[in-house]
């Protein structure tokens, strides 16, 4: 038994200085590459083999010619074992290449096809995940150019509408200071109108701002929709009226939902009014407030002739209010449906537009309380 741990002991002595030496020998391969690193690892092993089969051979006092049948049976051991280190590296080599393509693809800003040769298990998870990331960061920069452009927009739409009632507050205060004007009542009435006009575009901008920075107010209220709908309904009935447009609407019963009331109540005061400016006379816009799978859906329907097909999409972004005629008859920002949605999402609802036959109808869903 001591006579076989002594042999024990020689050959890994003799495995460990012979790995040692071969390791540190081989020290300027493993930074050069995959291969290299992998070389040195299979000649070190080889090496260390060798080392404690000559260790434990000359512990058992073998003859020569046997310690040569040993070391020979090795060296043929290390050279298959470097042999299929080779192929190994050479298929690390291919996937290193690539994963350096893959990355290269995403650095110019394109996104990587999961399509190609076939890598191991591990790579071919990262390769995935790699073009996943790609993917998304492609739609984020997406949103932004999406957002920056819409900013652009509202910034000269924003630009203009203040422009044109500002030089006409200008040139109303002239004439009233140089007392030139005809009616200086009707100059008043104007200026008035202009300041409301214009305060209404500072609170839109104001709204929007609070929107975008989530501050809308996160202590729900208990708002009953039917209520808040029929107030808006008698709220808007002169503004319909003055337009000659007939407004009706109807409820299922008592809705609760979950919210901020004053919010709500501007997302549906925008609908509404939205649906009532662009209704032509002697049309109708129609409120409907029904309950279903667990959501409060409120649907105004207009007679505005319906929007552009091109149009839908892009109807709640900021500053967009589609063709000159629309835009003419307004007579505010573009923000009103962008506030609209913003104020819905955040109550963890929706809002969508469709054409129907002689307009279209807007549809909030909110989660019933």
């Amino acid at each position: 038994m001591t006579h076989t741990l002594a042999i024990v002991a020689t050959a890994a002595v003799w495995a460990i200085g012979g790995g040692a030496l071969t390791w540190l020998a081989t020290i300027p391969l493993h930074g050069r590459s995959l291969g290299g690193l992998l070389a040195s690892v299979v000649l070190t092993s080889a090496v260390a083999s060798i080392a404690a089969m000559v260790g434990s051979d000359r512990a058992m006092y073998l003859q020569m010619h046997e310690l040569g049948v040993g070391v020979i049976v090795a060296v043929v051991a290390g050279l298959v074992g470097a042999a299929t280190a080779a192929l190994a590296a050479t298929r690390l080599s291919r996937d290193n290449r690539a994963l350096s393509d893959v990355v290269a693809q995403i650095g110019e800003g394109r996104v990587p096809s999961d399509d190609g040769r076939r890598l191991t298990a591990q790579l071919e998870q990262l390769r995935s995940e790699l073009a996943a990331t790609a993917r998304r960061l492609a739609e984020s920069r997406d949103r932004e150019r999406a957002l920056e452009a819409s900013r652009r927009e509202l910034v000269a739409w924003v630009s203009h509408d203040l422009r044109t009632p500002l030089a006409g507050l200008r040139a109303m205060s002239e004439a009233l200071e140089d007392g030139v004007a005809d009616d200086p009542a009707l100059y008043y009435k104007q200026i008035h109108a202009s300041v409301d006009r214009l305060a209404g575009m500072v609170d839109d901008l104001f709204e929007l701002s609070r929107i975008q920075a989530g501050a809308i107010s996160s202590a729900p209220e208990h708002v009953g929709l039917d209520d808040l709908v029929s107030d808006r309904l008698t709220a808007l009935e002169p503004l319909a009226r003055g337009r000659g447009v007939r407004l009706g609407g109807r409820s299922d019963g008592q809705v609760a939902v979950a919210g901020n009331d004053a919010e709500l109540n501007r997302a549906i005061t925008n609908l509404v009014a939205n649906a009532i400016r662009h209704t032509a006379a002697a049309g109708s816009v129609d409120v409907q407030l029904a309950a279903s799978d667990g959501h409060a859906r409120v649907t105004v329907r207009d007679e505005c002739g319906g929007i552009p097909a091109a149009d839908l999409a892009r109807l709640f972004d900021v500053g967009f209010r589609g063709e000159p005629a629309r835009s003419q008859s307004s007579g505010g920002a573009g923000l009103g449906l962008a506030i609209t949605r913003g104020i819905v999402e955040a109550h963890q609802g929706s809002v969508e537009v469709a054409n129907v036959p002689g307009g279209c109808a807007f549809t909030v869903c909110l989660p019933l309380a």
